[in-house]
């Protein structure tokens, strides 16, 4: 599989929804359209909205992977 080029990189770990995603919304917000943003994130509730917002908002998901006790999400800004 071809590994994927990360432009910026945020750990929303020690954050509590909603502020998971407002933290994503507003790096993806800074970032140019075909950049890609990876997010390390908890299991549980910040693992079932977040990818789920990112998705609302219209950007991709490229891929989520665990990693550790985390989770890598990695979106495609669009």
């Amino acid at each position: 599989m071809e590994e994927i080029r990360v432009d910026e990189k945020i750990d929303i770990t020690k954050e509590i929804c909603p502020m998971t995603f407002v933290k994503t919304k507003l790096k993806l917000e800074s970032m140019r359209s075909g950049q890609i943003l990876e997010v390390t994130l908890s299991d549980g509730e910040p693992l079932r909205n977040v990818p789920r917002s990112v998705k609302e908002e219209g950007h991709q998901i490229l891929n989520i992977k665990k990693d550790g006790t985390f989770y890598k999400l990695i979106i495609e800004r669009r």
